[in-house]
């Protein structure tokens, strides 16, 4: 006969019997580096980043490849904003990773990778602007604007109309306003980022603000005409 005593003892072990057998069950099904990861404690995504990353200093091109791939989306949501179409978007991005693998080795752990991503990316952009900036033309944005298409009058813009309202920005007043608006970078900053002076910052700020509610001026106005 089981003692009261004896039961405080065989009913935990009962109700966790099921929930043991399952987890070995599971386990044995596992392959080999999951379980060693399991062991280890490294299966949480900072730990996967942290490994990768760590790879990437060592020269490893599977490695390289796996960043590139987890994190080219993020770099081109960011690039985009600064670029004037998605192939531009593309090669700041390429120039932004070929930054990252060359200097990976400096970034501090303490850091978060993938807000020293970010700054790479921006920096990117920055760069290509002022190396294309003789070839950009200050021509005017008004013969680009039918080309956003609006499927209702009475909706919002969508995150892609607004993308690529900024896009049609002239090339210095996208850099600032992205730099100011988006990034919040203060006017000192953003002229010793991209060599000009406060006042240029500030100027191409005050006329990247004016297009912007030119185009969106136009755009209601279209949608007016078109759903009255």
């Amino acid at each position: 006969m089981i003692k009261i005593g004896q039961l405080i003892f065989i009913i935990p072990v009962l109700f966790f019997l099921p929930h043991i057998i399952f987890r070995g069950n599971h386990l044995k099904k596992m392959p080999v580096p999951v379980k060693i990861k399991l062991a280890l404690g490294e299966t949480s995504p900072d730990n996967r980043l942290k490994h990768l990353v760590d790879d990437c200093r060592k020269g490893k091109l599977d490695s390289q490849k796996e960043l590139y791939k987890q994190f080219y989306g993020y770099a081109m949501g960011i690039c985009l904003r600064y670029s004037q179409n998605r192939e531009e978007a593309k090669e700041i991005v390429n120039d932004g990773f070929l930054k990252i693998f060359a200097h990976i080795r400096d970034q501090r752990e303490e850091r978060s990778f993938k807000a020293w991503l970010r700054k790479i990316m921006i920096h990117a952009s920055i760069d290509y602007f002022r190396r294309n900036e003789k070839y950009y033309g200050q021509s005017e944005i008004s013969p680009f604007i039918k080309d956003l298409s609006v499927t209702d009058g009475n909706a919002a813009l969508s995150e892609q109309e607004i993308l690529r309202l900024v896009q049609l920005l002239p090339p210095a007043y996208r850099m600032v306003f992205n730099l100011y608006a988006i990034e919040g970078y203060k006017h000192h900053e953003i002229a010793e980022m991209t060599g000009t002076t406060v006042g240029t910052s500030k100027s191409n700020l005050a006329k990247a603000r004016l297009r912007l509610k030119e185009m969106l001026y136009t755009i209601d106005r279209d949608r007016f005409e078109k759903y009255g």
